[in-house]
């Protein structure tokens, strides 16, 4: 999947990802991840999530990357937030206040860039990934943060043959393959969410599950 595909798909507005309220999941089971005020939350693949905006009233520093600079800064100019830009040499960095949103290319990341985020909260990014880059950005996650302790991994499951994603089917099996070798998995939720997808029906899915995952540091 080329820079090209998600950069188009923010130009033409197609974001049918991106939800207008927090996301109902996050707020469900915040608690559970177990982080404190004191605490750094990295956010993959944010793109212009108001989900930011409700973390960063809970922690300490709220870390994000996002490919789209256009999503970046829809997210501070729709927030009526100014933040402070400086140019690096992988990334362009936004600031303001406790949040921190690179943009640039993900696998391009190092632990430096991640050193204080002790929690991880994927809910968009990766479903957004055909199952080779899955493969690549779960041992990348990995290797970024040497100081993890929990990660709150939302995913979506349905038939394959019936959609060509983003987003993608991640069923709990998959999930398994990807992160058990490094890290505890406990699901925390299941809900049948085709009732509230109509894009996706519209498509012919016949069924959709979203699936919530805590994943702990062995």
């Amino acid at each position: 999947m080329h820079h090209n595909f998600w950069h188009e798909r923010w130009t033409k507005n197609e974001i049918g990802f991106h939800l207008k309220d927090v996301n109902p999941f996050l707020k469900s089971h915040w608690d559970a991840l177990g982080s404190s005020s004191d605490s750094t939350v990295f956010v993959p693949l944010c793109g212009k999530s108001n989900d930011l905006l409700w973390l960063a009233e809970r922690v300490k520093h709220v870390i994000g990357i996002e490919l789209s600079q256009q999503a970046i800064e829809s997210f501070f100019s729709e927030n009526k937030l100014t933040p402070e830009v400086t140019e690096g040499t992988c990334f362009i960095e936004y600031r303001h206040a406790n949040i921190t949103l690179l943009c640039g290319d993900f696998f391009q990341l190092t632990k430096n860039d991640l050193a204080s985020c002790q929690f991880v909260y994927d809910r968009a990014s990766l479903i957004a990934l055909p199952p080779q880059m899955r493969k690549d950005y779960a041992v990348k996650l990995n290797e970024l943060l040497p100081n993890e302790k929990q990660r709150l991994l939302l995913t979506i499951e349905y038939p394959e043959y019936e959609m060509s994603g983003p987003p993608h089917s991640v069923p709990p099996k998959e999930v398994q393959l990807l992160f058990a070798e490094e890290l505890d998995i406990a699901i925390l939720e299941s809900k049948d969410i085709l009732a509230d997808s109509q894009r996706f029906k519209d498509k012919g899915v016949t069924s959709m599950q979203e699936h919530v995952f805590l994943l702990s540091r062995k």
